[in-house]
């Protein structure tokens, strides 16, 4: 049954904050309660504007107020504290990717989420992208077949000015750090990468990960790179990197039926005449390849962004039925994350699912623990 939603927002103040309030100020059926921030500012002058109360303790907010949905803009090692005080107050709980810096505490959000019967949703929103939706349909609808291969490059590309955002009093900014962050463009801008690529061609078996810090003052990687191993014995690579620019994003998904390759909002859709398979044994030309045809889809993203989100979230909480970005589904991306990291620090291949205890020890060497 349809009615109006109390949201409340954990790091009020945040950059990223602004565009999830002017998400809901879209949305119909939503009413921002309450915003907290340990720093009084913006997030007092954001609460003013909306007429709701501004709090410096997220669980005075909680107490107070008590929000259906709490929304997590903090940083990222702050979003399982955070989840976790929200199931327990009766709250679902949207977060912002990545939903934390380790897997082994994506475990502990879903299981608390599980627990108190009520939704984890991680704010995902390009899977609402027109051409990933496509993409989506077309693989589901077996156009490409079994997968024979997957290739994603997308540069992030961020000047040194953006490692500084967030510095406050002179101290400097949480990003770009292993206490601030639990890593670089990994945690930062690639979860969208990782989750696209785990939700079109699923979860890799395997991983042999690099990573380096190449153009930034700062202590985590600004590039990496990553071979991939299917649970059916294919291939993949990835790469992504806040040094790089220039190329397109691009990602490409090859099957025994065809293949689809997806370039900024362009979806290229190749059908084979014959699955590869069966014309490589039954073709008598030895240098012969299956007939291709190849359609062009041009699909202006006309998702909603944010908005999708938290109307996907809304109708989940009206109807029962599952969001579709749960905490599940937003844990791939992290684990992906986690093993190529994992991978790159102890210069080896990395099985999944991972290894919860030997990441945790190489986290804590990496922020000095």
């Amino acid at each position: 049954m349809t009615h109006t939603i109390r949201y409340a927002i954990v790091g009020g103040g945040a950059g990223i904050a602004a565009t999830h309030l002017a998400a809901l100020k879209k949305l119909e059926h939503a009413q921002v309660v309450g915003l907290a921030d340990p720093n009084p500012q913006p997030a007092q002058q954001r609460a003013a504007e909306l007429g709701c109360a501004c709090y410096t303790d997220y669980h005075a907010m909680l107490a107070e107020v008590k929000p259906e949905v709490v929304v997590i803009c903090a940083p990222h090692p702050l979003h399982r504290a955070i989840a976790e005080a929200a199931f327990a107050a009766g709250a679902h709980v949207l977060t912002e990717k990545p939903m934390a810096i380790q897997v082994a505490d994506a475990d502990a959000m879903i299981e608390a989420a599980q627990a108190a019967g009520k939704f984890l949703v991680i704010n995902f929103q390009q899977r609402f992208r027109t051409a990933i939706a496509r993409a989506k349909a077309l693989i589901d609808e077996g156009v490409i077949g079994d997968l024979v291969r997957v290739f994603s490059v997308e540069p992030w590309y961020r000047p040194a000015a953006y490692y500084k955002l967030g510095a406050v009093g002179g101290k400097p900014s949480w990003r770009g750090t292993w206490r601030g962050e639990g890593g670089g463009i990994l945690m930062n801008q690639s979860p969208h990468t990782m989750d696209l690529l785990c939700y079109l061609a699923g979860m890799p078996s395997k991983v042999w990960g690099w990573t380096r810090t190449r153009g930034h003052a700062i202590e985590v990687e600004d590039t990496f790179q990553a071979m991939l191993e299917f649970p059916n014995g294919a291939p993949g690579f990835i790469t992504a990197s806040t040094f790089e620019t220039g190329a397109q994003k691009r990602l490409q998904i090859v099957g025994e039926r065809g293949l689809i390759e997806i370039v900024d909002e362009t979806v290229y859709v190749s059908r084979f005449a014959q699955p590869i398979r069966e014309f490589l044994q039954s073709c008598t030309e030895p240098f012969a390849a299956p007939a291709k045809t190849t359609e062009v889809l041009d699909l202006p993203d006309v998702s909603g962004g944010h908005l999708a989100v938290y109307q996907d979230l809304q109708e989940a909480i009206w109807t029962g039925r599952p969001p579709l970005i749960t905490g599940e589904q937003g844990r791939m991306s992290l684990e992906l994350s986690n093993a190529i990291t994992l991978s790159s620090q102890e210069e080896r291949a990395v099985t999944l699912p991972l290894d919860r205890a030997a990441y945790a020890r190489v986290l804590a060497g990496l922020q000095g623990a």
